[in-house]
């Protein structure tokens, strides 16, 4: 088992890197489009940081670990609320713009309300997916409308790097992250479920807690950095957007190329994936922020999550 763990948490370093390389060329295109922070975080960064996600879940999938898959997004999504914007806020409180609670938050609970009606029976089919690929087609379209006719002043007073890469070095930087993810993903689907069946545990739990976690480092490392930068709009847009992909892409997708069947991801998950979506919009309704005392708050409750999700197994 312990050269599973040493492939497992390698294959998490290399989604890290992959993951990096992708929103590193994908930010710099779209500055060079003069796309605004704000819809960069929502989009281009919270898609790349996603990307782990989305191959992972993939994988799993398409090899017979529906609970991998399910379990992957469900706690991602709620690792991202409760551990990522809660240290991102106690670092530094989180000013939201009054687009997120207008449109971006309320988009992403509608979606995180129709991913619990339809799964809630453990299955998730191709005409459920369909719906959620359109819904995140839709949705980038929109905000990228948005951002070129709203965000067009703010976007052109972002400054690019001192000498600016040509596009083709960006386009490098998309590809090569994407080659390692593809890979580095199928390593960590195969010894997370050697881990799990050496343990005893579910995947189910795997899912929802190591192998979750590890996708969302990218996140993590994202919004925190953000936070320390004093750059609020990033390390919240990265996560709303992040979860909204995390929904409609990566189960849209992976639904799509198969159904996703995973019996032993149950209710409580789902409930605890919705509870905390929506926690979040009053949170930052308040002040338009949210404070450090709120930080701890999100933290504390993802806390007792894990320890009702591994209370057998503690």
């Amino acid at each position: 088992m312990l050269t599973n763990i040493t492939l497992l948490i390698l294959s998490l370093v290399a989604l890290y890197i992959g993951a990096g390389w992708l929103v590193k060329g994908s930010s710099a295109l779209a500055l060079k489009a003069k796309i605004s922070p704000l819809v960069i975080g929502l989009t281009i960064v919270a898609f790349g940081t996603s990307a782990p996600e989305l191959v992972v879940s993939l994988n799993a999938t398409l090899s017979g670990q529906g609970d991998i898959a399910i379990g992957n997004v469900i706690g991602s999504n709620i690792f991202n609320i409760g551990v990522i914007l809660g240290i991102s806020a106690i670092i530094y409180p989180i000013q939201a713009k009054r687009q997120l609670t207008k449109i971006d938050i309320p988009v992403m609970l509608l979606a995180t309300i129709l991913f619990t009606l339809f799964f809630w029976n453990g299955n998730l089919g191709r005409t459920e997916g369909i719906c959620f690929v359109a819904g995140i087609i839709a949705y980038t379209l929109f905000s990228l409308y948005f951002s070129r006719k709203n965000g067009k002043t703010e976007a052109e007073s972002l400054e690019l790097e001192e000498q600016p890469r040509h596009w083709a070095f960006d386009s490098l930087y998309i590809v090569g992250g994407l080659v390692v993810l593809i890979i580095a993903s199928r390593l960590l689907v195969d010894n997370a479920v050697s881990i799990a069946k050496d343990l005893g545990v579910s995947e189910a739990i795997i899912g929802l807690t190591i192998v979750s976690a590890g996708t969302s480092m990218p996140e993590l490392a994202t919004s925190v950095v953000a936070a320390i930068k004093k750059n609020p709009e990033i390390a919240i847009g990265n996560i709303v957007g992040s979860n909204l992909f995390n929904i409609l892409a990566i189960a849209g997708i992976t639904a799509t190329v198969h159904p996703i069947h995973a019996n032993n991801v149950n209710y409580v998950d789902l409930l605890v994936m919705l509870g905390i979506s929506i926690l979040l919009f009053p949170l930052v309704k308040s002040g338009q922020k949210i404070s450090r005392a709120e930080g701890i708050v999100l933290v504390v409750l993802y806390l007792f999550y894990m320890l009702w999700l591994l209370r057998d197994t503690i």
